[in-house]
C-alpha cells in the first residue's frame, strides 16, 4: 500500500481528517513532521496510549517524523475534556517525574536515532510564559462564544468551569505553533475526543503563519460493549511492567470479546490485514487461537518476545494443563504469617486483589474467590500452612485474575 493514510484507514484508526486529499498528497510527497501530546497525569502510559503509539509507528515506518510531546506544562492545568469535575492538580515535582517515565517508555517504541523522531516537553515554553504577551499573540484569536459550544467545555457549564481549565485549549494550540516554528511540524494527531482542541491549534498556526497545516484524529480504543479498553475492575492496564505485568497484559488480551478480536488485531499489531481478517473470521473454539495470537503479539510489542513467551507459557499452564507457570504474578510472604493464620479478606487486601474487606466479602459471597481451584465459601476462612502445596497456593479472583502466594 503506497500511502500511509490509506493504511491507517484500512486498519481502522481514522476518525476525522482536515482536507483529506491534501493530507494524502502531502504524505505522498514529503516526509512530514507531526506530533501527538501526552499529558503526564500518571507515572506510566496506558494501553489506550498504545493505540496512539501504534499510529506514530506506522507513520514513522512510512518515512514521517513523529514528535512525542510530553505535557509537562499543560498537565499543570489539566485537560477538562470528558471530565465532570476539575482534575486533581499535581505538583510540579510529580509532573516532572511522570514525564521522565513517559520518556523512558517512548524510547522503547519509537526510533529516535539520527533525528528520525523527536521528544520535547511543553514545560520548556509554557512554564515561563509572559501572560500579557501570550494573550496578545494567542488569546486574541480565540472566541469565547465558540469555545463554550465545544463539548470539552459545554458539558462542564452546569457544574462550573474555572478560567484555569478554560485556558487549556489556548495552551495546547500554542504547542502546535511552537512546534511548527521549531521543527516545521505540519500535523497534529490525537484521539477523537481531542478534535476541538486540535482544531484550535490548526486554526492558530494557519492564521499566524499563513501556511497550510493539518489535523487528524483517530478512534478511541473501545470494546464492542462501548467501554474504554484498558479499564478493568482491578484498574488500568499500564505499559509499565511493574504496574501491569506482562502476564496480566497477556491475560487481558487473551480474554478479548470474540467480537473485538479482528478490530484489535488490526489496531494493536503489525500483522498483515489478510492475516488479521483470516484470524478474525475464525468461529467457535477456533477463535481462541486468534486470541492467543492477539495476546502474544501485543505483549511482544510492549514487553519483548521473551516476556511474551513466558506469559503465553504461564497462561497455557493454567488453562491447557501444560507450560511454565513461573510468569504468573506472585507475592512472597513470610512463613510466620501462615503459622499464625491470616483471614482470607486480609490476605486479599495484602495482595492488592481487593481494596477493602467489604469488596472481599462480596467476592467470597458471590463465589468469586478460589484457592487452588477450590471455592472459598466462608468469609471467615483462615489461610494456614496446611493450604500450601510445595510452598505455594494459587488464588483466583473471578474467572480471569490469578495470583500466587509463595513462602
Amino acid at each position: 500500500m503506497g500511502n500511509v493514510l490509506d493504511l491507517l484507514y484500512e486498519r481502522g484508526y481514522i476518525d476525522q481528517v482536515t482536507f483529506e486529499e491534501e493530507v494524502r498528497e502531502l504524505l505522498e510527497r514529503e516526509s512530514v513532521t507531526f506530533y501527538i501530546g501526552f499529558d503526564a497525569t500518571a507515572d506510566s502510559l496506558t494501553l489506550g496510549h498504545f493505540l496512539q503509539i501504534m499510529v506514530m509507528k506506522h507513520m514513522q515506518n512510512a518515512g514521517h517524523r513523529p514528535i512525542a510531546l510530553l505535557g509537562g506544562g499543560t498537565t499543570m492545568v489539566g485537560d477538562p475534556t470528558g471530565k465532570s469535575d476539575m482534575r486533581k492538580v499535581l505538583t510540579k515535582e510529580a509532573i516532572e517525574y511522570n514525564a521522565s517515565r513517559f520518556k523512558e517508555q517512548f524510547s522503547r517504541f519509537l526510533d529516535f536515532s539520527d533525528g528520525k523522531a523527536i521528544m520535547d516537553n511543553n514545560a520548556n515554553w509554557l512554564l515561563d510564559l509572559n501572560f500579557l504577551e501570550f494573550m496578545r499573540e494567542v488569546g486574541v484569536h480565540f472566541s469565547v462564544n465558540k469555545m463554550l459550544t465545544e463539548d470539552a467545555y459545554k458539558t462542564r457549564m452546569e457544574r462550573g468551569l474555572t478560567f484555569f481549565e478554560f485556558s487549556y485549549q489556548l495552551l495546547q494550540s500554542y504547542d502546535f505553533l511552537v512546534l511548527y516554528r521549531k521543527y516545521g511540524c505540519k500535523m497534529q494527531l490525537g484521539g477523537s475526543d481531542q478534535w476541538s482542541n486540535i482544531l484550535g491549534g490548526y486554526d492558530l498556526v494557519r492564521k499566524l503563519e499563513n501556511d497550510k497545516v493539518y489535523a487528524m484524529t483517530f478512534k478511541l480504543l473501545t470494546t464492542a460493549e462501548g467501554k474504554k479498553m484498558g479499564k478493568t475492575e482491578a484498574g488500568t492496564i499500564w505499559l509499565d511492567a511493574e504496574k501491569t505485568s506482562p502476564y496480566e497484559l497477556y491475560q487481558y488480551m487473551r480474554n478479548t470479546d470474540d467480537r473485538d478480536v479482528e478490530k484489535f488485531l488490526a489496531l494493536l499489531t503489525f500483522l498483515p490485514m489478510d492475516e488479521v481478517r483470516r484470524l478474525g473470521a475464525l468461529e467457535g473454539a477456533e477463535i481462541n487461537k486468534a486470541k492467543e495470537v492477539l495476546a502474544f503479539e501485543v505483549t511482544k510489542l510492549i514487553h519483548g518476545e521473551e516476556e511474551a513467551t513466558k506469559a503465553q507459557n504461564a497462561s497455557r499452564a493454567l488453562f491447557a494443563g501444560g507450560g511454565d507457570e513461573s510468569a504468573i504474578p506472585f507475592t512472597e510472604m513470610d512463613r510466620s504469617v501462615f503459622e499464625k493464620g491470616i483471614g482470607i479478606l486480609d490476605l486479599l487486601k495484602e495482595l492488592g486483589l481487593t481494596k477493602s474487606n467489604g469488596e472481599g466479602r462480596r467476592l467470597v459471597e458471590q463465589g468469586g474467590i478460589s484457592i487452588d481451584d477450590v471455592k472459598v465459601e466462608e468469609i471467615n476462612r483462615t489461610i494456614t500452612l496446611d493450604d500450601f502445596k510445595d510452598g505455594k497456593i494459587l488464588i483466583r479472583k473471578g474467572k480471569k485474575v490469578y495470583h500466587q502466594v509463595r513462602i
